[in-house]
């Protein structure tokens, strides 16, 4: 019986999760959840109309990523059709808030066509069922339908499978 209440559980939790064909649902991170690196309220429905690659990321977990940022940093795709959302759980982190969106809007100058926001709560993980203190990776289309979802470390073929995937569909 504990076997089968256990099945059922995992069931349903992936069943709640985004997955591949999903519609983001709408969301808004603002005040005591969340901002925008000059903490202006970021709403979800801001990302209809263009492909973005969006990273929910755990700051402790940001090696695993690295390399994915780094392609990205060469990719040759139109500002205009194409950008990358960094979403950071800053709950997910001993370092302090403060000190953390410091650094990161600076590093947001640095990298181009990418913006950064804050998830003070873990928001997230419950409005969209991403996985805690860890690295989640999306592409969504202009219509902000899933076309690809990861979590965890990217091997060197999954990051050439998100830049063909970006260059697919701007």
């Amino acid at each position: 019986m504990k076997k089968i209440t256990m099945t059922l559980i995992c069931l349903v939790t992936v069943m709640q999760a985004l997955n591949i064909g999903d519609t983001l649902s709408p969301v808004t991170l603002e005040k005591e959840n969340g901002a925008t690196s000059n903490d202006k309220p970021w709403h979800s429905t801001s990302l209809k109309g263009k492909v973005h690659l969006i990273l929910y990321m755990d700051p402790d977990k940001r090696k695993e990523s690295q390399e994915l940022l780094d392609a990205l940093k060469a990719l040759d795709a139109n500002s205009k059709d194409y950008s990358t959302v960094a979403i950071v759980n800053l709950a997910a982190t001993w370092m302090p808030d403060a000190i953390l969106e410091g650094l990161l809007s600076k590093k947001e100058k640095e990298l181009k066509n990418t913006s950064f926001v804050f998830d003070r709560k873990k928001y997230l993980v419950k409005k969209w069922k991403m996985k805690d203190d860890a690295s989640n990776i999306l592409i969504v289309d202009k219509n902000l339908r899933i076309i690809y979802r990861k979590v965890g470390k990217l091997s060197s073929k999954e990051i050439e499978k998100i830049i063909a995937l970006i260059h697919q569909n701007t």
